[in-house]
C-alpha cells in the first residue's frame, strides 16, 4: 500500500437472529464470533441496522461475541412508538437474560444507546466511538444546524418527530455521511469492499420507513436518561483528531470524558470518525480488559 492510500475497511457478514420480547414483539440482532464469548453489545450510527459490524478479524482471539442490534422500528426489530431510552434498556435487558458479563460499543448515534446501557445497569463497561455527545449539555458549542435540531427538539419533540419522515431517508443518510466526512473519512466510506455494505446497512435500517430513526433521532437529541456523572462504569472515548463531523463531539469527547468518573479518552490524532474499523482491535482489547 502506498504511503497516504487509506486501509480498505473489511467487513464479513453475520448471523442473524431474533430475540422474542413480552409484547409480541421482537428485537433483532446479527452476532458474529465464538457462540460462547463474552457478549459485546453494538450500537450502530444512525438509521443503521446492527448488521454491520466489525472488528470480526479479533473476535475469536479476544474471546468476544459481537452482537449488532436493529433498534425497534429499524431492519427486522418490531416498533415500539414513543419509546424511550428506558424502553430500550429494557429490551435490551431481555435479550442478555442471564448474561452478568456483558459489555457495549456504541458508534456515532449509537454512542447516545450505549450510554444508557451503562447507564441502566445493563452493561459493566462501555466504549464510545466518534460518539454523539450529550449536545443538549454541550449546547454552546454546536454548529447552528446541529443547534436548532436540539432547540426543535426541547421545544416540540413531537412536532419534530413528525417531520423527520418528509425527508430522511437511506440515501439522505448516505449522502451526509461522506459529504460531512473529512476527505480521510470519505475515502474509507467510499471504499470499494465497504460502501456496499454500509450503503446495505441503511438500506436495512429504513426497511419499515423512516419512523424508527425518527424516534432515534429526537432520543439522541434529547436529555440523557442517566447524566454520565452517575454512570459508574468504565467508558472508554475513542475519537480521531480528523473526524470532521458536527454531529459527534464538539470537543472530540474531552469534556465529555471528564463527566464519568471511569471516563478514558483515546484521542488519535490521525485518524478520523472511522477508526471503528481501522482501531477496532484496540478498542475491542481495551473494552474486554476494562
Amino acid at each position: 500500500m502506498e504511503r497516504g492510500t487509506p486501509p480498505v475497511l473489511g467487513v464479513v457478514p453475520g448471523d442473524p437472529g431474533a430475540t422474542p420480547l413480552p409484547d409480541g414483539r421482537q428485537l433483532a440482532w446479527t452476532s458474529w464470533g465464538p457462540a460462547g464469548g463474552r457478549a459485546v453489545l453494538f450500537c450502530p450510527g444512525a438509521g443503521t441496522a446492527g448488521s454491520l459490524g466489525f472488528g470480526a478479524e479479533h473476535l475469536h482471539e479476544l474471546g468476544v461475541r459481537l452482537i449488532g442490534i436493529d433498534r425497534p422500528g429499524l431492519g427486522r426489530s418490531s416498533p415500539r412508538p414513543g419509546r424511550t431510552l428506558a424502553d430500550w434498556c429494557e429490551d435490551v435487558a431481555r435479550l442478555v437474560d442471564g448474561h452478568d458479563d456483558v459489555r457495549a460499543v456504541g458508534f456515532s448515534q449509537g454512542a447516545v444507546f450505549a450510554a444508557a446501557l451503562a447507564g441502566a445497569g445493563v452493561v459493566r463497561a462501555a466504549a464510545l466511538v466518534s460518539g454523539q455527545d450529550d449536545l443538549r449539555a454541550m449546547r454552546a458549542h454546536l454548529t447552528v444546524e446541529v443547534g436548532a435540531m436540539v432547540d426543535a427538539v426541547a421545544d416540540d419533540p413531537s412536532g419534530f418527530e413528525e417531520s423527520v419522515p418528509g425527508w430522511a431517508g437511506p440515501d439522505l443518510l448516505w449522502d451526509l455521511t461522506v459529504t460531512s466526512s473529512s476527505p480521510l473519512d470519505a475515502a474509507r466510506y467510499t471504499a470499494a469492499d465497504f460502501a456496499p455494505v454500509y450503503r446495505a446497512a441503511l438500506a436495512e435500517g429504513f426497511a419499515q420507513g423512516p419512523a424508527g430513526y425518527a424516534r432515534d433521532l429526537v432520543l439522541a437529541l434529547g436529555e440523557w436518561p442517566t447524566p454520565p456523572e452517575r454512570i459508574d462504569v468504565p467508558v472508554d472515548l475513542w475519537y480521531g483528531g480528523r473526524d470532521a463531523s458536527a454531529v459527534h463531539s464538539p470537543d472530540h469527547g474531552r469534556t465529555l470524558a471528564g463527566r464519568f468518573p471511569r471516563g478514558r479518552l483515546h484521542l488519535l490524532p490521525d485518524e478520523g470518525g472511522s477508526l471503528l474499523w481501522t482501531r477496532s482491535g484496540d478498542i475491542l482489547a481495551a473494552l474486554v480488559a476494562a
